[in-house]
């Protein structure tokens, strides 16, 4: 166990977590929601540090991230548990864990593995990476030392003094923007969307190189409505440069009686965004569909090829005078 970052001391030996939106007050013995931050004599701990479940290699457009460092690999890892509750995660297994476990693996040693493999930065991914916050935090730190980058794939749910301290070692992050209040409510047990759109806009000031990914639920987020709203909202607050991606559904954990989204939908998704203005628009867990590539936003040329994970970059300049949206260049390959 290791003391946690983020929390108060309360009367009674509670203590109040201060790292995300949910506030957990815990009494003594106690986890908070995420079941990893335990309260420890009147301390905070957190269970999982050093704890990795799991540890890839992955390729960076799978978190999605299609305009930052475009082509290279990352050291991708977690740790189990979650601040939300999804009633789809694909995850779930190690979102939800019956009880703590995970390799026993030290901060030095992940930028190690990525640095021994070739690999130009590490993502912290799979699980929510608030909720192993000071894991994260030390190897991001050690992996800048080493002019590795870090990506986060998030749900955003994380309380803004965190998010600046994070934001100072953090390149790049897709968010998920799952849907209305309601949503997120009904299917993911967080009362209240608004911390999340509010940390948007906070890695937006710090800099952070920011793409959002919109889970299309059939019945449940996929309408015009619900598709025009979320599109504004990114349009009018991170800006029509933001790369947006709309997924397909498949059905997993309590949610194994929806369908699979049609891929008509996001289709729709696509000219729906496109036509807000929104100039970085992709369809993604449909394998091969021309929507995976990047077209020119002003003449609609093939800019970038993805064939699965393979990229190829035809240019970074069209003809008619648009610029590919293209960061991270010094991790490509040249």
């Amino acid at each position: 166990m290791k003391e946690a970052m983020f929390w108060q001391k309360l009367e009674e030996k509670r203590v109040k977590c201060t790292l995300c939106p949910r506030r957990c007050v815990i009494p003594e013995g106690k986890t908070g929601f995420c079941n990893v931050r335990k309260n420890h004599e009147g301390k905070l701990v957190t269970l999982v540090y050093g704890k990795a479940i799991a540890m890839h290699a992955d390729p960076i457009e799978k978190k999605p991230l299609f305009h930052f460092a475009p082509g290279t690999k990352c050291l991708s890892f977690s740790t189990v548990g979650c601040n939300l509750d999804c009633a789809y995660c694909q995850n779930w297994e190690i979102s939800h864990p019956e009880r703590i476990t995970g390799e026993d693996v030290e901060p030095e040693e992940i930028v190690e593995r990525a640095k021994s493999l070739g690999l130009p930065g590490i993502a912290y991914t799979y699980t929510e990476p608030t909720i192993f916050f000071e894991y994260a935090y030390d190897t991001m730190r050690l992996a800048k030392k080493e002019k590795l980058y870090n990506v986060w794939v998030s749900n955003g749910y994380i309380s803004p003094e965190p998010l600046r301290k994070i934001s100072r070692h953090l390149d790049a992050i897709n968010v998920d923007i799952k849907g209305d209040s309601g949503f997120y409510r009904k299917i993911c047990r967080v009362p209240d969307r608004r911390p999340i759109l509010e940390a948007l806009k906070l890695y937006k000031e710090e800099g952070v190189h920011i793409e959002t990914t919109t889970l299309l639920v059939p019945g449940y987020n996929d309408s015009e409505k619900d598709v025009k709203e979320i599109v504004s909202w990114i349009k009018e607050n991170l800006g029509p440069d933001t790369p947006v991606h709309f997924s397909r559904f498949f059905p997993d954990f309590r949610m194994r009686d929806v369908p699979p989204t049609p891929v008509e939908s996001l289709e729709r998704a696509w000219r729906i965004a496109s036509s807000l203005g929104m100039r970085w628009v992709y369809i993604g867990n449909v394998p091969g569909h021309e929507k995976e590539n990047t077209f020119c936003p002003g003449c609609g040329k093939l800019m970038v090829k993805r064939d699965g994970y393979a990229v190829k970059i035809l240019a970074e300049k069209c003809e008619c005078g648009e610029k590919l949206l293209l960061k991270g260049r010094k991790w490509m390959k040249r």
